[in-house]
């Protein structure tokens, strides 16, 4: 019997310096692999921004005019359709597809459910419902009103949701069938102001609530910069909380992460977001719900959250691009491609968890 143990192979050996090295030649990798990545991602974002820029319109813009007008040293015509109509427009996409993006990675990684993006949870509702609150209740307040009464909005909506989805902690499932309940509030809401308003306010109300980048400004633009910078810099402030929250909250708070106060501020970083870039570009659906998804394919899950902001401003420059000058279709509003391209993937996601539950 021991002549027979002693004939048995022993398991081979690794030393720590070789696991070592295959740990480093693996993060290389991956490091080549993401700097890849976001650089083929931003050099469809430049392309996207330039044809978002030179297409559109019939009036003939000289080729030695463009770049000039783009910064904002012509005058005329040049400087009406370049700098004033299509810069801001281009902007405004690629600013709003990153907030939303980012808005969406955020909540995907807080709630670990690829359903509970701002969108489908109702703040993307409750920022509408404030702005359009401003748009057709006081329009004399159009210039820094919607931004204020979209962040309201959506800040009173994430609370509400917050608060009934609570019971000894965050359920998702609740919270997500308790966002849909409240977006369904929301709209209803929206609804009934469209039967009171004027109706010269109507048709732009209702092109805003589809998600539209026409009629975008340069305020607007100032809005989205400000709010993405200052988004980013939470999120990088609680990257390293968030990254431990990914393990589980009970392995998080023994690793010292102070769990609830980390996820209650990343909330509000994700609805202020989300509302911001509603209140210039109107509710684009369904940019949150996927841009986190593609980027965690893309580079994997640990580095979702940080590419995510590309890929939605990659997403929303696209989409407005063929929204302005796709054949039979265009001009629509950017909304409804982006919806065209999202919806199927929600279905397919449901589809997915329900034959994962009943497996």
């Amino acid at each position: 019997m021991a002549t027979a143990i002693r004939d048995i192979p022993s398991a081979p050996t690794v030393s720590p310096r070789a696991t070592a090295a295959r740990l480093r030649a693996r993060r290389r990798a991956h490091n080549r692999r993401t700097a890849v990545v976001t650089a083929v991602l931003a050099v469809f974002l430049l392309g996207f921004t330039t044809a978002s820029v030179l297409l559109g319109g019939v009036a003939h813009i000289a080729a030695a005019d463009v770049l000039p007008a783009a910064l904002g040293l012509r005058t005329g015509l040049a400087d009406y359709l370049i700098f004033q109509l299509r810069m801001p427009r281009a902007l405004a996409a690629l600013l709003s597809g990153a907030l939303f993006g980012l808005a969406g990675a955020l909540y995907q990684r807080i709630v670990r459910n690829p359903l509970a993006t701002p969108d489908i949870v109702g703040i993307s509702a409750g920022a509408g419902a404030g702005a359009a609150t401003v748009l057709l209740l006081a329009p004399a307040a159009f210039a820094s009103g919607p931004p204020l009464a979209a962040l309201a909005g959506a800040f009173t909506l994430l609370g509400a949701v917050y608060a009934l989805s609570h019971r000894g902690g965050v359920d998702t499932y609740r919270l997500v069938l308790v966002g849909i309940g409240l977006s369904a509030v929301c709209t209803a809401y929206t609804n009934y102001l469209f039967t009171i308003a004027d109706q010269n306010d109507l048709a732009v109300v209702m092109r805003w609530l589809i998600g539209s980048t026409n009629g975008a400004d340069w305020q607007g633009v100032r809005t989205l910069a400000l709010g993405l910078a200052g988004c980013l810099v939470c999120t990088a402030l609680l990257y390293r909380p968030l990254s431990g929250m990914a393990l589980g909250d009970q392995l998080a708070t023994g690793l010292g992460t102070r769990v609830r106060p980390a996820r209650a501020a990343a909330l509000l970083v994700g609805a202020a977001a989300a509302a911001l870039a509603t209140s210039v570009v109107g509710p684009i659906g369904f940019v949150s719900l996927i841009s986190g998804p593609i980027a965690g394919r893309l580079v994997g899950g640990e580095r979702a959250l940080a590419l995510a902001p590309l890929v939605g401003a990659v997403l929303v420059v696209g989409a407005d691009v063929l929204a302005q000058n796709a054949p039979l279709i265009s001009p629509v509003p950017t909304g409804v491609l982006t919806a065209l391209l999202g919806a199927p993937y929600f279905v397919w996601l449901i589809l997915r968890r329900r034959h994962g539950a009943v497996s």
